[in-house]
């Protein structure tokens, strides 16, 4: 037989008022028969007491020919007026036909009317259905478990009335009425609280319309799997997915063990830290084991949900002594994640611990519940161990999380020990690192410099190969390579020592023919004062020293044995500068002598070693014209011109060290130059301060006006008091502002004290206290006195 619905009205005094096709097609009675009779006389069995609220439940009605027939009865309240209880409007569905022809032994009637009705009642997802006006129609227990009450304290009151007012309720309920209104069911996720659950829970749901025979919506059922556990699950598995990305970013101990905490706060951990061992942070070797008892640790890293992490006993950088009791000692002796719980005796001793080491946090350590120790180990190493405590968050660390700890620290560890690794390198070639190379190019604008250093694969190590980029005054700039003979520490610190001593003489703004001369004596006498020791490693060394002058684009350089360098023009033509190298420091027998040439802007200079060219079964010119080619290949910059010079130069497997310092050329124009002949009359002071002050205003200097007419007053006068003609004036606009004043006398001026009634030598004094540095250098006919001041930062 088909299923129908049927529907009757019964008034407060227990009248039926109202019977639907659907109930006569149920009974068998007609609305003639049923209406106005008591609605106790048509049913089979006695109804207990349900009173005027809403209620669903089993009723046995009697059909007009006598047998009974049980139904699933919704009884929904019905108002008058005044809104006083007026009735019940009853709607009932009755059971579904058993088709098996031999239904077997009857059930048990304590098991109720129907098995469905148990099944919905029962089942572990949480179910629920609404009339059109979102009211609760039928809730089974599980429902009734996340919502705190029984099925009676909901069946009939709107969902609104039940919940808080929070956007996931409102968007809830905004779900039911879309159901009910569009006829279309509704799939969806939420991560939300509930009355009776004391945390967020992810939820999948489920709603869909209920109808009738005909169609008609008659009301919203839903169904609400708690889906935690897999949200949970899909939650580390992006944790791990976002370590993956975030820890081992550089190769600094530290800063991984800092990215490490950045993953796991807040969302794995209130609070968590990460200790190592000493000898980690130290480079060391590692030890055969973890030792027994109890374990010094040194904190890296460790953060919190709190701002300033107070609940940390131990600050950064501190020792730390772990007992053999705690779980951190056993995570590190059993190399496994140790999960400890409030209650228990090692967690309690672990915490009065922490209060007794650091009392001022005892307060941000109330309501600790759980923490896990988990060791950081890589490739059978322990390297220290992470440490993780929740606070605020509800759950327990659990065995899942210790599994995801567990893979989480693994590749974290693989991260430190790495760091750990290339810190042990770096500090064995730390000090041969710093002689090598300067540690940072100065800035300067006569050339744009980009430099390689390449270190041999040989098992000797780093050589004495090196560079170096030197400011002078007058805007120019000294560039610098050499070479040391050998390889390992002791060619490292040569390399050092002759670094440090051109910077020296480069200082004294010696021309580079003179200045290779300096540097050829000072290894003679490091030779003789060792006794004539023919390993005296400065000996043979090579080096090659030019200066460039933006301001008349002239570049002037002498070498010391070491090959010449390759001038790129701007039109591309490539070519050796013509040059005869002197021999190597130390060996003596034939002067230096300097080259000097005038390159357009934007001509390319390459400096280099003799690894980039010279090689064991290489043929020399060839590996120059090579060079010369590869240098005119096109390039977006200086650094992309490096690595192609490399890649097309360079040996496959290159025996020895190569060093590559490549400039181009920048020129200062006329506009940023003014220069003034000065009469040696001190009656001209006053015109030339005066030319000067004017020369600052058209450049937009009038902040440095002041300080300028003084320098230039004291240095002019004193050109012409003590100095011989020709006196120049000089005012260079670059990085900073220039002033230089040249005359015929080769005297070297110097600062002396003026007593208190000396009438004069205050001036250089005075120069040097408005200025940023100043100086003198010879010049061919004769000094030059200069000084620097700092510009405004708006030009």
């Amino acid at each position: 037989m088909e299923q129908v619905a049927a529907a009757a009205v019964v008034d407060a005094q227990g009248i039926v008022t109202g019977w639907s096709e659907g109930a006569r097609l149920l009974t068998g009675r007609t609305a003639q028969d049923a209406v106005g009779r008591p609605a106790a006389e048509l049913l089979a069995e006695p109804l207990s007491a349900r009173g005027n609220g809403a209620w669903t439940g089993s009723v046995v009605v009697r059909h007009r020919d006598g047998h009974p027939v049980t139904v699933t009865v919704a009884a929904c309240p019905v108002l008058g007026p005044g809104g006083e209880a007026a009735g019940l409007a009853l709607t009932a569905v009755p059971p579904s036909p058993d088709p098996d022809p031999d239904p077997g032994p009857d059930p048990d009637p304590g098991l109720g009317p129907t098995v469905a009705e148990r099944a919905f009642q029962q089942a572990s997802v949480s179910m629920s259905v609404f009339d059109p006006g979102q009211r609760y129609l039928r809730i089974n227990d599980a429902a009734c478990h996340v919502m705190g009450v029984s099925e009676e304290a909901l069946l009939g009151r709107p969902f609104p009335e039940t919940v808080e007012d929070a956007e996931h309720s409102r968007g809830f309920n905004w779900h039911l009425r879309h159901v009910c209104e569009t006829g279309r069911p509704v799939r969806y996720e939420s991560f939300t609280g509930a009355p009776a659950l004391n945390r967020e829970h992810a939820w999948s749901i489920e709603m869909w319309p209920v109808r009738d025979a005909d169609g008609t919506i008659l009301g919203t059922a839903l169904a609400a799997l708690d889906s935690t556990e897999q949200y949970w699950a899909r939650e580390r598995l992006a944790l791990l997915n976002e370590a993956a990305a975030a820890i081992g970013t550089t190769l600094d101990v530290v800063r991984t063990a800092e990215e490490l905490i950045g993953v796991v706060v807040p969302r794995f951990a209130d609070f968590a830290s990460v200790d190592l061992f000493d000898w980690v942070l130290d480079a060391d070797e590692p030890p055969p084991s973890v030792p027994g008892g109890d374990l010094e640790l040194r904190r890296v890293a460790h953060g919190s949900v709190t701002a300033g992490t107070p609940e940390a006993a131990v600050h950064l950088g501190e020792a730390d002594l772990y007992p053999a009791f705690s779980p951190v000692a056993r995570a590190l002796r059993e190399g496994r994640a140790v999960i400890s719980q409030a209650g228990e005796p090692p967690f309690m001793r672990w915490v009065e611990e922490r209060n007794a080491r650091a009392p001022k946090g005892r307060p941000h350590r109330e309501g600790v519940h759980s923490m896990m120790a988990v060791p950081l180990r890589a490739r059978g190493t322990t390297l220290g161990v992470a440490v993780g405590v929740r606070v605020a968050q509800p759950d327990d660390y659990a065995a899942d999380d210790a599994v995801f700890a567990e893979e989480l620290a693994s590749r974290a560890a693989v991260c430190v020990d790495n760091a750990r690794r290339f810190a042990r390198e770096r500090t064995t070639a730390l000090a041969l690192q710093h002689s090598l190379l300067p540690r940072g190019l100065p800035g300067q604008v006569a050339v744009e410099v980009a430099h390689r250093y390449l270190p041999s694969g040989s098992t000797a190590g780093i050589g004495g190969d090196w560079f170096d980029v030197i400011p002078l005054s007058g805007s120019r700039v000294a560039l610098v390579v050499g070479d040391v003979v050998g390889h390992g520490i002791p060619s490292a610190a040569t390399m050092g020592r002759l670094c440090t001593a051109v910077r020296t003489l480069a200082d004294v703004d010696l021309p580079p023919d003179e200045l290779i001369t300096h540097l050829d004596d000072l290894v003679t006498h490091l030779a003789a004062y060792d006794g004539g020791a023919d390993d005296v490693a400065e000996l043979g060394a090579t080096c090659l020293y030019a200066v460039y002058d933006p301001v008349t684009r002239r570049l002037s350089l002498a070498s010391a044995g070491h090959p010449a360098p390759a001038v790129v023009r701007p039109d591309g033509t490539a070519a050796l500068v013509p040059m005869s190298p002197g021999p190597p420091l130390g060996v003596g027998g034939l002067p230096f002598e300097a080259v000097e040439l005038e390159l357009p802007e934007g001509t390319v200079l390459a400096l280099y070693t003799d690894g980039l060219i010279e090689d064991r079964d290489r043929d020399l010119d060839r590996a120059t014209a090579e060079l010369c080619n590869a240098l005119t290949a096109p390039a977006t910059s200086l650094d992309a011109l490096c690595d192609t010079v490399l890649k097309a130069v360079l040996p496959e497997e290159p025996s020895d060290d190569v060093a590559l310092l490549m400039a181009r050329t920048r020129a200062l124009g006329a506009a940023q130059v003014a220069t003034w002949d000065v009469d040696p009359d001190p009656a001209r002071v006053a015109a030339t301060r005066r030319a000067a002050t004017e020369q600052l205003t058209a450049w937009g200097l009038e902040e440095t006006a002041f300080v300028t007419e003084l320098v230039v007053s004291e240095l002019v006068t004193n050109a012409i008091r003590y100095g011989e003609a020709p006196i120049q004036l000089r005012l260079i606009r670059d990085r900073t502002l220039i002033c230089e004043v040249s005359d015929g006398s080769s005297t070297s001026p110097h600062l002396r004290r003026a007593h208190a009634f000396d009438e004069g030598g205050r001036g250089l004094l005075l120069v040097a206290q408005l200025t940023q540095r100043w100086g003198s250098r010879q010049t061919a006919r004769g000094k030059t006195i200069w000084c620097e001041q700092t510009l405004p930062p708006s030009t």
